[in-house]
């Protein structure tokens, strides 16, 4: 491949066609961009990477990807990363999902995936509704606000991604946007730097779905949300409460040390096979 192609494209299937599938202003393709700049900038091998998708908009980022990849069964792509990094630990494992995927069929495994703390870098494009299949309602749709099957407004309360993996364990857990995407890619490459279950949940505009039925505008307009309606931790740990009201905070809202699955595994089928049982 030609040096004066810029360096992205080594992370790329050379063959693929291009332009993407994702439609015009979505932000799953920015989101793809910080996950290739953090892997350059750790000089990642891509014979070490392993990326596994399960159904819907972000499931598509493996096509693109020169990584060994899965694009297996409907939030499903924890699952079977956790068979891969079991089978081979040296895998550096990363599980893209969407909101839906991950928080409704998937909700159960992203629980039990931070409960064991399990070796997996989890980024969860966040765009509010099932974008795939016709913008349907999913865990973390904002209240009131309307899609294909909540015309009148939702009137469930939504998931909080961070509040429920940090509770259940994850030691990693930060919050980006597409939008702060310099900021976005220093959190992915730490998350990725990282051990045991770390999750990057990064917001994106979905303008053909999400945006159109609660007239947010353009893809322009939803980027311009995103930086009107977000504020970073820091600042908001600065601000009284009144000012930070109705902000979406970005950060990082877990950063711990704990040790991380594998770690405890091998040294339990070490403990086994020296046939100590204590």
């Amino acid at each position: 491949m030609s040096a004066r192609l810029p360096y992205a494209y080594r992370y790329l299937r050379a063959k693929k066609k291009f332009p993407h599938v994702w439609c015009p202003g979505c932000g799953i393709g920015i989101v793809m961009g910080s996950i290739i700049r953090a892997i350059d900038s750790l000089g990642w091998e891509l014979d070490d990477i392993l990326m596994v998708s399960g159904i819907g908009c972000t499931s598509r980022m493996p096509v693109y990807v020169d990584f060994n990849t899965l694009h297996t069964t409907h939030g499903r792509a924890l699952a079977f990363g956790t068979g891969a990094k079991m089978a081979n630990p040296n895998l550096k494992v990363l599980a893209v999902m969407g909101d839906g995927d991950s928080m409704a069929i998937g909700g159960n495994h992203i629980i039990h995936a931070s409960r064991r703390n399990m070796d997996i870098t989890a980024i969860i494009v966040n765009n509010n509704n099932y974008g795939m299949t016709g913008g349907q309602f999913s865990p973390t749709t904002p209240r009131g606000a309307k899609t294909s099957t909540t015309p009148y407004g939702m009137i469930e309360p939504d998931f909080d991604i961070c509040k429920l993996t940090e509770a259940a364990g994850a030691n990693f857990v930060a919050r980006g946007d597409v939008y702060h995407v310099v900021e976005l890619d220093g959190i992915i490459k730490k998350a990725m730097s990282g051990s045991g279950f770390r999750v990057v949940e990064a917001l994106a505009p979905c303008p053909t779905n999400f945006g159109r039925a609660n007239r947010q505008g353009d893809a322009v307009n939803m980027m311009e949300l995103l930086r009107d309606n977000t504020i970073n931790i820091a600042q908001a740990d600065k601000l009284p409460r009144e000012k930070t009201e109705g902000k979406i905070v970005r950060g990082i809202f877990a950063d711990k040390n704990e040790t991380g699955y594998i770690e405890i595994y091998r040294k339990l089928c070490d403990r086994v096979s020296s046939g100590v049982k204590k």
